[in-house]
């Protein structure tokens, strides 16, 4: 099953990297599939997926622009694979909406990819829904191909969770003998979209790959971010309390517990099955 077509074939590659998020799944308050696209800002999209084979369109629907009553154009749900060339070297970013179907496939065809251009390194990056305060800069948990390759923020003991389309492609990188390696932000179970989150990542990433890339407007929507959280907690008593209760947690424990995570991952799967954003400190007039 050919999965993908090349619109630009890549020549003259430096060491390059592969980076890889989804929206929808494991990027809670878009913190992963944002920094994605700083990323890639700037950069030459040169693969292009085929949605039919990688969507259901009634989970995944396409939106459609009416004008005056006449339907003018189709937006498909998409994955590419744009080039980014950065100073120091170059990076592949793999985004665009998780896709529904074709897992496997979908993880060799990448796979493949990746190995005919060259790519030496992986790096996932995504976001999961947690009990930490905005107040407090971003955790950033690490997972990797071998315990070598990681530092710092480590999930200790066994954690079991509904698994990503970005971790198949990490896990098939893996399998092919490319070091791999994710992060994983922690972000505010109340707070989306949270660049704080997306910064947290791109600083992860800089540091791994050795690269510039630098946050840009990310700087300023975060703190427009900031500044509405502060208001909204400074107009309800609850919220301050709530968010005191967070912070007094704040350094006990950078990375919680298998279970605990598996306990958050849980919740905010059975708020998405109720279609809302589970308890949120701040009312439901400030949702």
């Amino acid at each position: 099953m050919n999965l993908y077509r090349v619109l630009e074939e890549p020549t003259d590659l430096r060491s390059p990297a592969l980076i890889v998020s989804f929206e929808d799944w494991v990027d809670a308050g878009s913190a992963g599939s944002t920094a994605a696209q700083r990323i890639a800002e700037g950069g030459i999209v040169v693969v292009e997926f085929d949605s039919d084979a990688l969507f259901d369109y009634r989970a995944h629907r396409p939106t459609l622009d009416i004008v005056a009553g006449v339907p003018k154009r189709f937006e498909w749900p998409e994955i590419t694979i744009t080039l980014r060339r950065l100073s120091e070297r170059d990076v592949f970013v793999l985004r665009g909406s998780e896709p529904d179907r074709a897992w496997k496939a979908f993880g060799s065809a990448v796979t493949d990819f990746a190995l005919a251009h060259g790519v030496v390194q992986h790096v996932s990056i995504g976001a999961i829904p947690a009990a930490v305060p905005h107040t407090a800069p971003t955790p950033v948990m690490m997972t990797g191909s071998d315990a070598s390759l990681m530092t710092g923020n480590n999930i200790e003991g066994l954690l079991r969770v509904p698994a990503a389309a970005v971790s198949l492609v990490e896990w098939s990188m893996a399998a092919a003998g490319l070091p791999a390696v994710g992060f994983w932000a922690q972000v505010p179970h109340y707070a989306s979209p949270y660049a704080a989150g997306s910064i947290a990542l791109i600083r992860k990433v800089e540091a791994f790959l050795g690269v510039t890339i630098g946050a840009g407007e990310l700087e300023t929507e975060m703190a427009a971010q900031m500044q509405v959280l502060e208001e909204a907690i400074a107009a309800n008593p609850e919220s301050s309390a709530y968010i005191e209760r967070l912070q007094s947690l704040v350094g006990e424990q950078e990375v919680p517990p298998a279970d605990r995570i598996g306990e958050e991952v849980e919740r905010f799967l059975r708020a998405r099955r109720r279609g809302d954003d589970g308890p949120n400190p701040f009312g439901p007039s400030e949702r």
